[in-house]
């Protein structure tokens, strides 16, 4: 309780980036983290490959990326979401990967953002002095776990406006940002473009090099059914040469709603992939002698009607900052999911966001999103 105490006092006591960067023997650091290339669901370099397979050299190369004994991680945290009993998934791939059976494993769900949630859930017990050293990863493979809508609602749940609107696809979510607030179908495609214009240009430089391992992966010959195993290096989703101009050729992928602005090609496509992030204190960090990579400070969870479920970072991203003491203009660089341009899109104009700040190398559109429930209906679509 008295380091929670202390920790609150850091938050509410200080201001400014100055504050946060300070040092703290109890700071929660980041000496981990990378992720696997992102492949077309379907279509990709992962498209053959197991959900636990996957699992499976994510946390190999967890072990062997870390530069540190897997017995001195103490608990394990996996962002999942349609993988189909995930907790057996992900424990027995941790052991198989050669984590002991005193490593601990939980499985967190919420949705697009599990992820993130993972790397929350662990920074949170470190700083409640609950462990130490912890791993959050996500894991998703939309090839073998295609969003099958969830159960039926009871007719009592059904019969509330809201919660109704919580089965509704999510291209209809994205019709309805961009009727309520206005966002034309030429700005989605001209945001979508720049998403893609600036994922080739980073991929041409080299730009994702450092932060991609090559994974094992299988692949299935389409005659003899044979697996193989392949090394995946590159993401593969990224189309080259994506214009405004080529995009205003694409049909409405949801002409069932209005305005009907959402395309194949301004929304995120449907994706396998995975990351790894190694948090512990700075103590530990300094005593292990780890080079350390970031501080993690906060995360805001802020909720919304879920007929316009995409503009979450409108209400959680001032949160954020609040919290941490910081204004906009005290942060360098945003990242924002872009499921939708639509959304993303009215995020920036609400938070009078510099656009240059926001996705500088490209974001969810040019590479695909792990996770995205509309996107079987939008891949359609191309």
């Amino acid at each position: 309780m008295e380091r929670v105490k202390q920790f609150a006092g850091q938050l509410v006591g200080s201001s400014g980036v100055g504050a946060l960067q300070r040092q703290n023997p109890d700071d929660v650091v980041i000496t981990m983290a990378f992720r696997s290339p992102l492949c077309k669901a379907r279509k990709g370099g992962f498209k053959d490959t197991k959900t636990d397979e996957l699992m499976l050299e994510l946390f190999k190369h967890s072990i062997s990326q870390s530069h540190i004994d897997p017995a001195l991680v103490n608990d394990i945290a996996v962002g999942t979401v349609l993988t189909p009993n995930a907790m057996y998934h992900a424990r027995a791939a941790a052991l198989a990967a050669g984590f002991p059976d005193t490593t601990g494993v939980q499985v967190v769900n919420r949705f697009c953002s599990s992820g993130l949630m993972a790397v929350t859930s662990i920074a949170n017990q470190i700083h409640a002095g609950q462990i130490e050293v912890g791993l959050a990863v996500g894991v998703e493979s939309m090839s073998q776990n295609p969003d099958m809508g969830g159960p039926e609602q009871s007719a009592d749940i059904a019969a509330h406006g809201p919660a109704a609107d919580c089965k509704k696809p999510m291209g209809w979510t994205s019709e309805n940002v961009a009727a309520d607030f206005n966002v034309s179908r030429e700005d989605q495609d001209a945001y979508a473009a720049r998403s893609f214009q600036r994922a080739e240009a980073a991929q041409k430089a080299g730009f994702f090099a450092k932060e991609i391992v090559p994974f094992a992966a299988y692949q299935v010959d389409a005659k003899t059914g044979v697996r193989t195993k392949v090394v995946v290096d590159k993401d593969d989703g990224i189309r080259a040469g994506t214009t405004k101009e080529t995009l205003g050729k694409l049909r409405s992928a949801f002409p069932q709603w209005t305005p009907s602005t959402t395309t194949g090609g301004n929304a995120s496509q449907i994706t396998d992939g995975a990351a790894s992030v190694l948090l512990m204190t700075r103590r530990k960090a300094n005593e292990l002698g780890l080079k350390i990579m970031a501080k993690y400070i906060t995360t805001a969870i802020a909720g919304l009607p879920p007929r316009i479920m995409g503009i979450g970072p409108v209400y959680a991203i001032p949160q954020a900052l609040k919290q941490a003491g910081l204004t906009k203009d005290d942060v360098d660089l945003y990242e924002i999911n872009e499921a939708f341009a639509s959304q993303c899109l009215y995020s920036l104009r609400a938070l009078e966001l510099d656009d240059n700040k926001v996705n500088v190398n490209g974001g969810s559109i040019a590479f695909g999103h792990p996770l995205d429930k509309h996107s079987p209906f939008v891949e359609d679509c191309l």
